[in-house]
């Protein structure tokens, strides 16, 4: 990679600007609009890199492609993965940068530019700066201080890096809320710890005082005239209050098309909009935050080899990766997402599962009926298990087979609505014994027989010696504490019994446009595309294959937005623009940028 790519006094923002009349294109005929800085995408990529470019002194405008803004953000659960973060520092919980980094190291590696020592250590330093940022605009955060990391037993592994909106009220919006993904979000003032111990609400005295804060919680927000909401519609609500506090404008329903480029940097872009094409010129540049192509069924047949079960939104169709791929943009990871155990609901709709498969009375086996896994491990490895256990025995549709107990005692939080349909599709399967379920579902007696046998020796003894599930702090999160002597593991043996067919669903692709440290997308050659930023799942994650915490998918589209719009914003043309972000290459210079809460 060029080292201009890399070094920030090598790039001079002043030589690549069109200036009038040098340019046959950049005549006020050719253009239908000029702005600063266009921004494509709605939910916490492109919103982040808005608010972060307008209070830059960037005359700044969104464009979102479908007909409700918040994109897959809205609905999230809403949590950041934000290590050494502001919270953690008020509360006295210890972290740092290098613990933070070789955390990032262990559970990561560096499979590509895109998870450089560089980008790492960008996406650290720039955080305190974006939480504070948000949080000096009017958010209010939350620490979800009894997270943990989905691999804490590795090096630099924590409890508690993950943060939430504490929650939004809607009605501050004034009527724009409807115009939001918030009914597709959860309806409720929740957080993500209220979920985790209302899942055992009938199973334990903590669970249970949760129900009960929370039911105060949403009759004191309606009794007050708030449309309070937490999660996803909480963070996607309080940063969309800011843009429209600060001016910003939204066009909905106005994908962008074309990037375009003179002398090798980014002027302007092509927008449909109110039925036609808009040329827009752009004298900043432009920022890439149109998420994933979850939805984009040719694409993920042609990256993936599967249709996918997403529980993206529609409109993910990959838009803005097309669109930096038509100007030389490399991409990278096109295989991968943000996997994990999904269920259909209903045709086309697709729903996400955590708890339910890291409750104890439960296990996951294939369609022959061996067990493959640990159905408490992070999402993103059951996801990459099922895909690589399907090349060698049919695991694509698995079965999560519970217990009796099971059903009574945790909250099956995607069966609360769809339960019904679910059974009549055959996608959940009920029988009052495990011989009448193996008929029912089709695997292998002597196979799934052996296979419950075997589990439930694990859950007498509490030691699952084939996967290993309930070894680590993060399977014992979504365990139950009451049952010993291993909180994940719960015998299979009292009916009536369910099996439910589990898919290789996810949240998102994490496959996209490579980009840098500055959030400037990289052609084949390495070399920077100038004024072409991109952020969240329209690139190749820092996080690689992984997934390390909660919350690390929106986390680095936020921080790299931020970090993208600031150097947008950092050219001596703009009196307004704060001091330039560094180019960073050690820890020591990374935390001697962050700032105090």
């Amino acid at each position: 990679m060029p080292a201009s790519a890399h070094n920030p006094s090598a790039y001079d923002p002043a030589a690549h600007i069109p200036t009038r009349g040098s340019e046959t294109r950049d005549s006020d005929g050719d253009w239908d609009d000029t702005v600063d800085y266009l921004v494509a995408g709605s939910g916490v990529a492109g919103l982040s890199a808005a608010i972060t470019a307008k209070i830059n002194g960037l005359d700044t405008l969104i464009v979102e492609s479908e007909s409700l803004w918040g994109g897959t953000t809205c609905i999230s659960g809403g949590g950041l993965w934000v290590p050494n973060n502001p919270l953690m520092n008020r509360d006295g919980a210890q972290d740092s940068i290098d613990e933070a980094l070789a955390y990032m190291d262990a559970v990561i590696g560096d499979v590509g530019p895109w998870t450089s020592r560089e980008r790492k250590l960008a996406f650290l330093t720039a955080i305190p700066n974006y939480i504070n940022l948000l949080r000096g605009e009017g958010v209010k955060w939350s620490r979800a201080k009894d997270y943990p990391d989905y691999y804490p037993d590795l090096p630099g592994g924590k409890i508690g890096r993950s943060i939430e909106v504490t929650s939004f009220n809607m009605r501050k919006l004034k009527g724009y809320q409807y115009l939001s993904r918030m009914k597709q979000g959860v309806p409720l003032p929740v957080r993500n710890d209220d979920f985790w111990l209302l899942s055992r609400a009938w199973s334990s005295p903590h669970g249970f005082l949760r129900g009960a804060q929370l039911v105060l919680r949403v009759l004191g927000r309606a009794i007050i005239g708030q449309q309070a909401r937490g999660m996803g519609p909480a963070l996607a609500g309080s940063l969309m209050h800011i843009a429209r506090t600060h001016d910003i404008p939204v066009w909905l329903d106005s994908p962008i098309t074309e990037v375009l480029i003179d002398d090798g940097r980014v002027i302007g872009a092509v927008v449909l909009h109110d039925g036609r094409a808009r040329r827009i010129r752009t004298r900043r540049g432009v920022m890439l935050g149109a998420g994933g192509f979850a939805r984009n069924t040719a694409w993920r047949q042609k990256y993936q080899g599967i249709p996918g079960w997403s529980a993206a939104p529609e409109g993910q169709m990959g838009t803005g990766i097309q669109a930096g791929m038509d100007v030389g943009g490399e991409i990278a990871m096109m295989e991968d997402a943000w996997w994990g155990a999904g269920v259909i609901l209903k045709p086309g709709s697709n729903s996400f599962i955590l708890g339910e498969r890291s409750f104890p009375f439960s296990m996951v086996v294939d369609q022959k009926g061996n067990r493959y896994l640990n159905e408490s491990e992070s999402y993103v490895d059951f996801g990459h298990h099922m895909l690589e256990h399907n090349k060698v025995s049919p695991a694509i549709h698995s079965w999560l087979v519970t217990d009796a107990r099971h059903t009574r005692r945790y909250l099956n939080t995607f069966a609360l609505t769809a339960k019904k349909e679910m059974l009549a599709a055959g996608e959940i399967v009920m029988a009052d014994t495990l011989n009448e379920l193996i008929a029912k579902i089709g695997v292998e007696p002597a196979i799934f027989t052996a296979t419950v046998a075997r589990f439930n020796d694990f859950a007498s003894n509490g030691v699952d010696r084939d996967f290993q599930r309930g070894r680590t702090a993060y399977d014992r999160y979504y365990g139950d504490p009451g049952i010993k002597p291993n909180p994940n593991l719960g015998s299979i043996e009292r009916g009536p019994f369910h099996a439910f067919k589990v898919y290789p669903g996810d949240l998102g692709t994490k496959g996209g446009l490579v980009t840098d440290e500055f959030a400037r997308v990289l052609r084949t050659d390495g070399s920077v595309i100038d004024g072409l930023y991109a952020a969240g799942n329209n690139t190749a994650s820092v996080m690689g294959h992984t997934y390390p915490g909660p919350g690390a998918s929106i986390a680095p589209a936020g921080v790299f937005a931020y970090i993208g719009a600031l150097h947008a914003a950092q050219q001596a043309q703009n009196p307004a623009a704060r001091p330039a972000a560094p180019s960073i290459a050690s820890v020591e210079e990374a935390e001697k940028l962050q700032v105090a809460f």
